[in-house]
């Protein structure tokens, strides 16, 4: 069967009344999930999956495609509003996002969003159709040492995250490595720094953090230096539509391709997903770009970035499920989960056994892709009326949304006490200007850095040469070190030329 044929084939399938109607449930409760704190897709995906079951199997990955790829994009509607990550992935997102909405462009930011988003996860079905087999059979050549080495790649950003408070920046960063250490060894079963606290045998949970580091520490910051919100009008600028120029657009070109390429790349391997494509893509920009200064602070590019990266991971992601049946990340992991309940064996002869299953996920998250954009904007305008609400009743309400957001994940109230004194730590982390950002990077990237470089030592004996000798290891090495030294040259080179001038 040639490409058309199997493309034919799967619009047969996906064109259907019955699963349109589900691709668009499910864009809906995607973007909804997403939205809400504490709710990650993986999450959002497995609640959808007893749904599925009145579903034939190509039906049933259709709809929680479109659950995952929409509650990805849903995760920055509140990001931005709010400073609230709806999902972790999200994260990133708040860096720019919120600022834009302090400056009254919170409806650019919304559809800077929204269109990053449909790019990526375009870009990377088109990758899952023509290249899916070869990029599985690269994603197969990371090992160990390769995949701690993409995250120490992350980590390098770390130097370029605040050139003027470089040495501020990198504390905090390594303050995220060590917290990423509390928790019982992952390779002994011994515990760590848990200080006999049995909550902590499972390490700082992720979701309480960020909503804490983020959405808590910004409402104390109001509280104490009221920012006025008049300027945003349910999400829209009141001065101006929500749109960017044409100039704008242009000047993001590139971004969005490289991101979206990095995105799709990350998302094939396991374990890896749409937070670490974030953090790679925002950091990756913040090298390429002539004025990192401007990150952090309402750059256009870094909201870019982060969303086109996120969401190019879910086809990603796609990829080793149907070539290979290796989920990708957690969300794929359960629609392999979901496909098996059905009696469908995942594994590589399924494409060659019914080719139709690869068309038709592509043809249904080219949909869900285009309808997320509509569907999101509608959600985003229902999440924007909040704003219009006075900050002294928007403060506590957020407050409300972080501690539901925080204990949902787990059904713990550790987790909200998590999120509250997490929340206070970003409070004085900005008052003293350390960055809570560099922090909830070295706190996600940590547990991935420590754990992939034990393997790769055990797998090489204790050999470190041979561990960081490999290829594509040694390479991804030396690009860390450059990325790490040279924010640090240039910061030298202009404080030198401000003294002579």
């Amino acid at each position: 069967m040639n490409l058309l044929d199997l493309l034919v084939a799967g619009a047969n399938v996906v064109f259907t009344p019955t699963i349109l109607l589900f691709i668009c449930i499910g864009n809906v409760t995607g973007v909804i999930f997403g939205a809400l704190p504490g709710i990650s897709a993986a999450m959002a995906v497995a609640l959808m999956v007893p749904f599925t079951l009145t579903l034939d199997p190509i039906g049933s990955i259709a709809f929680l495609s479109a659950v995952y790829c929409s509650a990805i994009t849903g995760g920055g509607i509140p990001a931005i509003l709010f400073k609230i990550p709806g999902t972790p992935s999200s994260a990133v997102t708040t860096f720019d996002g919120f600022p834009l909405a302090q400056r009254g462009q919170a409806g650019k930011a919304l559809l800077l969003v929204l269109v990053s988003s449909a790019f990526g996860g375009i870009v990377s079905a088109f990758a899952m159709l023509l290249v899916s087999r070869q990029l599985s059979s690269l994603g197969l050549q990371f090992g160990p040492s390769e995949l701690f080495a993409i995250a120490f790649l992350g980590l390098s950003v770390l130097t370029s995250m605040d050139e003027d408070r470089m040495l501020k920046t990198v504390i905090s960063g390594l303050t995220g490595l060590l917290l990423a250490t509390i928790a019982m060894d992952p390779l002994e079963g011994t515990p760590r720094l848990t200080f006999g606290f049995v909550y902590l045998l499972g390490g700082i949970p992720m979701i309480p953090m960020m909503v804490g580091m983020f959405a808590v520490s910004e409402v104390l910051k109001q509280v104490c230096n009221p920012t006025e919100f008049d300027k945003i009008d349910g999400g829209y600028l009141k001065d101006s539509p929500m749109r960017l120029s044409f100039s704008e657009w242009w000047g993001l070109k590139w971004t969005m391709i490289r991101c979206s390429v990095l995105g799709t790349l990350v998302g094939i391997l396991p374990g890896a997903g749409a937070t670490i494509a974030s953090f790679l893509g925002y950091g990756m920009e913040i090298k390429l770009s002539k004025h990192p200064e401007e990150f952090g602070n309402g750059s256009l590019t870094g909201l870019c970035a982060s969303e086109t990266s996120n969401n190019a991971a879910t086809g990603g992601s796609m990829v080793p499920l149907l070539s290979l049946g290796i989920p990708g990340g957690n969300s794929a992991a359960v629609m392999v989960a979901a496909l098996m309940l059905q009696g469908v064996q995942v594994g590589p002869m399924l494409l060659k056994a019914q080719p139709t299953y690869l068309s038709s996920v592509f043809i249904s998250m080219i949909v869900t892709n285009v309808m997320m954009v509509f569907i999101s904007i509608a959600v985003a305008k229902m999440f924007s009326k909040l704003i219009k609400i006075p900050y002294y009743s928007l403060g506590p309400l957020i407050i409300l949304f972080a501690a539901v957001g925080s204990y949902a994940a787990q059904n713990n109230t550790g987790d909200v006490m998590v999120t509250m004194l997490a929340g206070l730590a970003g409070y004085f982390m900005a008052e003293f200007k350390y960055s809570p950002a560099a922090l909830t990077l070295g706190l996600v990237l940590g547990d991935i850095c420590e754990n992939n470089l034990r393997r790769a030592v055990m797998i090489e004996h204790g050999d470190m040469l041979n561990v960081f000798s490999r290829p594509i290891t040694a390479t991804l090495l030396v690009l860390c070190v450059i990325f790490i030294i040279v924010p640090i040259i240039r910061k030298r080179m202009r404080d030198k030329h401000a003294l002579l001038s």
